[in-house]
């Protein structure tokens, strides 16, 4: 019987989205052991005068418990 958690994951990037999930899995696989998937929640965008100086993505990491 295989048993997974979720954990929450907010991550930033000047770059764009893609590169913020980059960091955030990136992140991720540092802390948690076997990670095998993650769904993105959310994305928003910080502005900072008149340009986007910020992507952000909100996500949902899931990893499997082992014994």
């Amino acid at each position: 019987m295989t048993v997974a958690r979720v954990s929450e994951i907010t991550a930033g990037s000047p770059n764009g989205f893609e590169d913020a999930i980059k960091i955030g899995i990136d992140r991720a696989v540092k802390t948690l052991t076997n990670v095998k998937g993650a769904w993105i929640q959310d994305q928003e965008i910080v502005v900072d005068g008149d340009k986007v100086s910020e992507y952000r993505v909100h996500m949902k990491v899931t990893f499997v418990l082992t014994d």
